[in-house]
């Protein structure tokens, strides 16, 4: 079993270094820190008394893994999920916030073990969550994966600007399609021709 801490260094991995794109709707980012979080944290880094891309630049790797695993997995109780769905949830919520629980809960809501799609993680959430599981322990991190999938399409059928996260300028899998598929069995990974059926309304 891998360590909070490895994951959260695998989480700083796939979020990579410095970026500040447009398109993106969290800012100017660095190993997945957005400029959003450290302001939210009060993290002047250069210590001139206000936070901006120049603090988002000194961010260190080892400072946004202790970022995520007590704000993003701590904090929000990630910790007291199944283990099977730990690492996937507290991926997402890095990359998604607290979307990461609503997908959750409404997935746990269709499998028929209700809870509300708040984003938080209380008693009753913990409760439907764990029936969940004990219901489908062999499933339930497949199907959370595939659910985090579609999450990423829907949005990206209804932003255009978004769909260069969900596919490369070669047509291929974007990084939101790769990092939800990581989290998934082999058999549930869709092949490059259901992909391309998947994303064929998506002009250019």
């Amino acid at each position: 079993m891998q360590t909070v801490r490895q994951i959260a260094e695998e989480i700083v991995a796939r979020e990579g270094g410095f970026v500040n794109d447009p398109a993106d709707p969290g800012g100017a980012t660095n190993f997945g820190v957005t400029i959003g979080t450290m302001r939210r944290l009060g993290l002047d880094l250069d210590g001139d008394g206000d936070i901006d891309v120049d603090d988002v630049r000194r961010m260190t790797r080892a400072q946004a893994v202790d970022i995520f695993i007590e704000h993003y997995f701590h904090a929000p109780r990630i910790d007291a999920l199944p283990e099977a769905l730990q690492a996937s949830v507290f991926d997402m919520q890095v990359n998604a916030g607290s979307n990461a629980v609503k997908i959750l809960q409404r997935l746990v809501t269709q499998m028929g073990f209700a809870a509300m799609a708040d984003g938080a993680i209380g008693p009753n959430t913990l409760r439907a969550v764990r029936a969940a599981h004990d219901a489908a322990p062999d499933h339930i991190a497949d199907a959370y994966a595939i659910a985090r999938r579609n999450y990423y399409f829907r949005l990206a059928d209804a932003r255009p600007s978004l769909r260069k996260f969900a596919r490369t300028r070669s047509g291929g899998k974007g990084g939101w399609i790769r990092r939800a598929e990581e989290f998934m069995s082999p058999r549930y990974r869709m092949t490059r021709a259901q992909f391309n059926e998947r994303v064929l309304a998506w002009a250019g």
